[in-house]
């Protein structure tokens, strides 16, 4: 009975919030402040810990400094100006987003992914990172990334970052470092102060997770040795599958990629991982790049069918049969080389749908389609800031487990 009392009261009071944020409130000019709840896990029943590789480098007209696109929607000869009739924009990839192509420092671009993600029963997030220095179009990724990170911990998701060093070079050329080790070292001191120590930065062993998409520049142990002197500790280090050589003791072990058919990653499994002290499996929908239709150099010269879906439950079931502790999905948006889990058009919400039955995420009912549209509300009622409240008060009830009330209040908004 009391259970019952306080459902009833906490049910009343949710009313009255609702009804005090209406647009027929004569009683206030200033929006009701959402009621603020915290993020709960999700619940799912596979202790795989599973992981998205994420791009924070996308850029848009709107966003950018010059008014430009930048080069992940352009590649050399796309421009997503060009709208043609069904309302696509003209970007450098097979397949479109169906949030439409976005600036990946944008909040709401930002808050519709980890949504997502959480709803698929993701644990966490590997940022593809190129550093502090400001060449290129280094310095926009990292300052996405920061976005990104700002609003992990509000839903309830770790992160990791895997370091590029393969930059190195062109941060020295660019006059900004003497050496690439000494870039490195002013790189990793950074991730080390700001980002190693956020509670959800991931940790396996006790230490910080540090993946590195190589080594590509850095590539003896002296050197790697060399570059983690600066760290208070040395984190638990993952090299690209058969680079941990390029790294010695500094790795701690490996993570598989996409290459060409699954045979190699069933070889990963099968006489890789048993000698590593940590192995991060992977898992991918297909592989179709856009180089050379882009004019962004030469094609990849393979592609593996994404087959509808078949690739990505094939490589998910091998993830299983190996048993891996730790899985990482590629990617969430690397639509340049067709690897993209995110919803699109072609392909709808039927990946992050595949991806929810292998974690085994308990909740069966799909919300995905209500998460797209706390986004359209997002972009349709910018500027009107009570209907912004409501929705800030949406996205408290989707992070926190409470989808139903979170639909209620879309369904609200008209």
């Amino acid at each position: 009975m009391k259970r019952y009392i306080t459902s009833l009261v906490l049910g009343l009071v949710n009313i009255v919030m609702v009804a005090g944020c209406s647009s027929d409130d004569k009683g206030s000019d200033k929006p009701v402040e959402p009621e603020k709840t915290e993020p709960v896990a999700i619940e799912k029943t596979n202790s795989t810990k599973i992981y998205m590789h994420y791009m924070p480098w996308f850029e848009t007209n709107e966003s950018s400094a010059d008014k430009k696109w930048g080069y992940h929607w352009t590649m050399a000869n796309k421009n997503p100006n060009n709208v043609n009739a069904s309302g696509r924009r003209e970007i450098a990839s097979y397949y479109y987003p169906l949030i439409g192509p976005y600036h990946s420092g944008d909040k709401n671009v930002i808050e519709n992914h980890l949504l997502m993600m959480k709803y698929s029963g993701i644990d966490g997030i590997l940022i593809d990172w190129y550093g502090t220095y400001d060449v290129n179009d280094y310095r926009m990724v990292k300052e996405n990334t920061e976005q990104l990170i700002a609003m992990l911990g509000k839903v309830g998701l770790e992160y990791a970052i895997v370091y590029e060093d393969r930059f190195l070079t062109n941060v020295v050329n660019a006059g900004k470092a003497i050496s690439v080790t000494s870039a490195a070292k002013t790189d990793l001191t950074y991730v080390q102060n700001n980002y190693f120590t956020d509670a959800n930065y991931i940790k396996i062993n006790g230490k910080p997770l540090l993946m590195n998409f190589g080594p590509i520049v850095l590539q003896t142990p002296a050197e790697w040795s060399n570059v983690f002197n600066v760290l208070t500790a040395k984190p638990t280090f993952l090299t690209l599958w058969d680079h941990s050589v390029k790294a010695g003791d500094n790795a701690s072990g490996e993570y598989a990629w996409v290459y060409k058919d699954n045979s190699f990653l069933t070889n990963f499994y099968t006489n890789t991982k048993p000698k590593l002290a940590v192995a991060m499996g992977s898992a991918y929908p297909g592989f179709k790049d856009f180089y050379a239709e882009g004019g962004g150099g030469a094609a990849i010269g393979w592609t593996i069918d994404h087959k509808n879906g078949a690739t990505l439950d094939e490589t998910l079931t091998l993830a299983k049969n190996a048993n891996v502790n730790y899985l990482q999905l590629i990617t969430w948006n690397d639509f340049g080389e067709g690897t993209m889990i995110e919803p699109t058009v072609e392909f709808g919400y039927s990946f992050v749908e595949k991806i929810k039955i292998f974690a085994g995420v308990k909740n069966t009912e799909s919300i995905f389609s209500e998460i797209s549209k706390l986004y359209d509300l997002r972009v349709q009622k910018k500027g009107n800031a009570e209907a912004q409240k409501k929705l800030d008060q949406a996205f408290n009830y989707f992070v926190s487990m409470q989808p139903a009330k979170a639909k209620q209040i879309l369904s609200e908004i008209k």
